[in-house]
């Protein structure tokens, strides 16, 4: 008992240590601030991030039965996006961040002033509860807002059917969004770490880990490494619970978690998509 209580001061005392982000954020906001001030920063930011993370599943993709050791994992085995579908979401997105994400940030760097960089970095114990805080609060406004989208006829057509124009998912297909869609998200992910006062490293890191586990999400296999599978008691969705909303619309509106889905009765997991069939 003894060992254990050590053991939970050890990991309290580690986490709560105010030295151990301060090298980084010191290097960031003295060697590169006029970049991290910039509000292009964060636009940047998520747009590379998102090409990035979905680069190992492209490959994956056009690798195909070549990896008969990464096809296992393919949550549909039948389905392999082609090149217009590839070409197609790659269009959408990059039309949708040049004629609106763009603009909308040159505008705002007219109009809002360099951000300020505090001396402190934040604990890693903030960091990390920042960044689950402003996840879960995300997960709540989508769920809302996806649900709504499905349920209204109108909405779904105008604005979200884009998104379901492929039942079987692919990374590219993440940003494959209407331009009211990709305007929310980017509002809420920008809003709500001033909602909850998160440190600038904290919101940086929680807009990384939004585009990863998005692209996670889409990405059409189901690895052992998966976010859903290391997050243990079935709480987070995940790629195979959010391929299932691609196959049956009316599951699995969350884009993250799965608490609300279940309060809700919208919850499904893969054998009850092949139950359907």
């Amino acid at each position: 008992m003894a060992f254990a209580d050590n053991s939970l001061d050890i990991w309290t005392n580690f986490l709560g240590q105010n030295s151990l982000l301060q090298p980084l954020w010191d290097n960031l906001r003295l060697n590169y601030q006029d970049y991290v001030r910039s509000p292009l920063f964060p636009v940047v930011l998520t747009v590379s991030s998102y090409f990035i993370f979905c680069i190992p599943y492209l490959v994956c993709d056009i690798m195909g039965d070549r990896w008969p050791w990464v096809q296992q994992f393919k949550i549909q085995p039948s389905y392999r996006p082609t090149a217009s579908s590839l070409l197609h979401c790659t269009g959408v997105t990059l039309y949708n961040h040049v004629f609106l994400v763009l603009p909308a940030s040159v505008a705002q760097w007219l109009w809002r002033p360099p951000a300020d960089l505090p001396d402190q970095a934040p604990r890693l114990i903030e960091l990390i509860v920042g960044v689950i805080g402003n996840l879960l609060l995300f997960d709540f406004q989508y769920f809302i807002w996806h649900l709504l989208h499905h349920r209204i006829r109108w909405l779904y057509i105008t604005f979200h059917a884009i998104h379901h124009k492929y039942s079987s998912p692919f990374a590219l297909a993440t940003q494959c969004l209407g331009g009211w869609e990709l305007v929310t998200v980017g509002f809420w992910t920008t809003l709500n770490p001033m909602v909850l006062k998160s440190h600038l490293l904290t919101t940086w890191v929680f807009m990384l880990v939004h585009v990863y586990v998005s692209v996670e999400d889409h990405c059409g296999y189901d690895f052992p490494w998966s976010t859903s599978r290391l997050i243990p008691f079935g709480i987070y969705g995940g790629p195979s619970k959010h391929d299932v909303h691609h196959q049956k619309p009316s599951t699995n509106f969350a884009p993250h978690f799965s608490h609300w889905d279940k309060i809700f009765g919208t919850h499904a997991d893969f054998s009850f998509c092949n139950a359907m069939k």
